[in-house]
């Protein structure tokens, strides 16, 4: 079964939306708040240990239920069941969507090509944690006999940003291994990881599907390189590990075949986390809580597939973002956590996003006469506070915001974890509310300010007010909190795809620039400028004569 193929400027639902949308466009929050007192309740779902409070955001009633007719005109619901079931639904590529398979349990059926692929899925997830504890209990050694000491994830995109992020949000979770990235091609970069590594204790996990990614090949070719310096070709098969299909290829790098973790079609790099690609999370926070991660995901997968559009949390946040990026025309969202830990969480968001929903043309093949995809941004608060929170107070734009925290802290600091979760509740009432001239008139008073001074002043010290936020507030960070975190936002990436009628899990938009540098890295080796724009030609000059 496919996907539908439904252009949602033709529902009847989105013409309702766009009348609903001038009607209350300018309708300010806090009056809303006034004029129901149960509001916050009825704008916000308790599930689990997540607390999702969506009352803040310029929408009624009338807008919620226009956005899940909205739902319900697009089919997302038989769209949902499709994605679950194993339908062909990356349509492009001819391939099913399932990583949410890798986190079912083992009691699941899924079939593939006539194939039930939970019983490969799970005996994969036996060689991850027979290898893990090998590694972490030092039973499998380098070549001179000493246990590993740390490990070197090289890939690029998916193979990177999923299992970096996971790895640092669950340090706390972490063993004694120390856990390194090496993704850019840039050769200072890996330089610099090099230098920190002893090549006896080292273990290095080559993630690349086809094991011709050329980012890739090229950093496990320089660090094999930098290996062999020191230890002999033998020696590989004990310290480097792959995660490809193709065999082949791996083998004659010289990793045994013992050590080579499949990979599937049916799992979009950027969606990989949960396989073999995080072996490395697996190695570093030990395979248990790697299970965890799993079991939190799933958890979030069933919610999105038995809840009511209603109830269902990645469906009404998808909802509100359409509201903000296809009615006001916001473009750009931001994600804020209230934890350091998921520093690199909306980079990871950024790949997950922009790559899957950044498209032009829909499923039927033509271009989309409306806004795809989303500008997605953020840093971790409070650090984001005193860096670009000026633009979304007091800026021209209207950002719609995602406020990320945590009730509990890790290590137990309350004093700390008050003042944090102080200002993550502060700022959405902040964006909220705003604040008034009689209230920026009432600071003066106390200070002995001449009237002219305050009369100066006001315009620039008053705060329009009326900004969006969702505030998703969970327990604590841990393992199984992470995993349903993860895939929330994966399934609101869906939700946006399927209302927007485009293809979420193809990207061919990342392939020219990869083939233009495969003609610029020749001409750069034969010093040419052949069959370049102007612009191009002088930039490669430039270079060339360095």
């Amino acid at each position: 079964m496919s996907l539908p193929k439904i252009n949602p400027t033709t529902a009847k639902a989105w013409q309702e939306l766009r009348e609903h949308f001038l009607a209350i466009k300018d309708l300010e929050m806090k009056n809303l708040f006034a004029a129901d007192a149960d509001r916050a309740d009825n704008f916000s779902i308790e599930w689990n240990d997540f607390f999702v409070d969506f009352s803040k955001n310029r929408i009624t009633k009338e807008t919620l239920d226009l956005l899940l007719k909205l739902a319900e005109e697009t089919k997302l619901k038989e769209a949902i069941a499709s994605q679950f079931s194993g339908d062909i639904i990356n349509e492009t590529e001819g391939r099913a969507v399932l990583h949410t398979a890798l986190r079912a349990p083992e009691s699941a059926s899924i079939v593939v090509d006539g194939v039930d692929i939970i019983p490969e899925i799970h005996q994969v997830k036996k060689s991850i944690e027979n290898f893990t504890n090998e590694i972490v209990r030092g039973e499998l050694k380098g070549y001179t006999g000493k246990a590993f000491t740390d490990v070197v994830n090289i890939g690029i995109g998916g193979s990177d940003l999923g299992p970096a992020m996971v790895v640092d949000a669950l340090q706390f979770y972490k063993n004694h291994l120390n856990t390194h990235f090496v993704s850019n091609i840039d050769g200072d970069h890996i330089h610099e990881v090099i230098k920190k590594l002893n090549p006896e204790t080292t273990l290095f996990v080559i993630v690349s599907k086809t094991f011709t990614t050329h980012e890739t090949l090229t950093n496990a070719n320089t660090i094999r390189s930098w290996f062999l310096e020191k230890a002999s070709e033998a020696a590989i098969a004990k310290h480097f590990v792959a995660v490809s299909t193709n065999i082949a290829s791996v083998q004659e790098f010289g990793i045994h075949p013992d050590h080579i973790f499949p990979m599937w079609d049916w799992v979009g790099g950027r969606f990989s986390l949960w396989s073999a690609v995080g072996l490395s999370i697996s190695l570093s926070i030990g395979y248990d809580n790697f299970d965890k991660l799993l079991s939190g995901a799933y958890k979030m997968d069933t919610h999105f597939k038995t809840a009511s559009l209603k109830e269902n949390i990645p469906v009404v946040l998808a909802l509100i973002s359409i509201w903000y990026n296809n009615f006001f025309e916001t473009e750009s969202e931001v994600v804020i956590p209230y934890t350091q830990y998921l520093n690199q969480f909306t980079t990871y968001l950024q790949q997950g996003i922009m790559e899957s929903n950044g498209k032009s043309v829909d499923r039927n093949g033509k271009p989309v006469n409306y806004q795809t995809g989303t500008l997605v941004w953020g840093e971790p608060g409070c650090n984001a506070q005193h860096a670009f929170f000026q633009l979304i107070h007091q800026g021209t734009k209207l950002v719609p915001a995602d406020f990320i925290g945590f009730a509990e802290s890790l290590h137990g600091n309350k004093e700390h974890q008050d003042i944090l979760v102080s200002n993550f509740i502060a700022q959405t009432e902040a964006l909220m509310n705003g604040k008034t001239e009689v209230a920026v008139i009432s600071e003066f008073e106390p200070n002995n300010i001449s009237s002219e001074k305050i009369k100066h002043l006001v315009p620039f010290k008053v705060f329009e007010g009326n900004k969006p936020t969702n505030t998703i507030f969970i327990k604590k960070l841990t393992p199984e909190s992470l995993g349903k975190l993860i895939a929330l936002y994966e399934h609101k990436i869906f939700v946006q795809g399927i209302i927007w009628n485009i293809f979420s899990y193809d990207q061919f938009g990342v392939e020219l620039g990869k083939q233009l540098a495969t003609n610029i890295l020749t001409d750069i080796k034969n010093n040419t400028f052949a069959n370049h724009d102007a612009s191009t030609a002088n930039i490669l000059k430039y270079y060339l004569k360095k």
